[in-house]
């Protein structure tokens, strides 16, 4: 791990900026593997659906979860260590984002088949 990425992975300030960062997988390190573990939960599906449907970047306090803070803190940092989600901090927020074009480019459709069969799975069962 190089001094930067360390620094991102710890989650604080970068030098000079005052700023927190956190680290995300470059897209040639996003691995199918990290991204299919991390769409093979519940909850981290549910999260992926609505930043899908928001279409832009949302506060993970917009995305209501049924587990307590830890442990949708966890989930948010599996997203993002998978290279699925980026976040940023603006200000106290941590604003997330789909990292679709990244995904898209490396694995053509893989999220929009998902994202469908997540969907007719809800109609299913009476969940949607």
């Amino acid at each position: 791990m190089t001094a930067t990425s360390a620094t991102a992975a710890s989650g604080t300030a970068a030098p000079g900026t005052g700023a927190r960062v956190l680290a995300h997988p470059a897209r040639e390190e996003i691995r199918i593997e990290a991204v299919l573990h991390a769409l093979s939960d519940p909850m981290r599906l549910r999260v992926v659906r609505e930043l899908a449907a928001a279409e832009g970047e949302l506060t993970c306090s917009r995305i209501e979860l049924p587990v307590s803070k830890s442990t949708t803190t966890h989930h948010f940092r599996v997203l993002r260590e998978s290279g699925i989600v980026s976040q940023t901090y603006r200000g106290t927020a941590k604003m997330n984002g789909l990292r679709r074009d990244d995904l898209d480019a490396l694995f053509p459709g893989l999220l929009d088949t998902v994202l469908a069969a997540v969907t007719r799975q809800a109609d299913r069962l009476g969940e949607g």
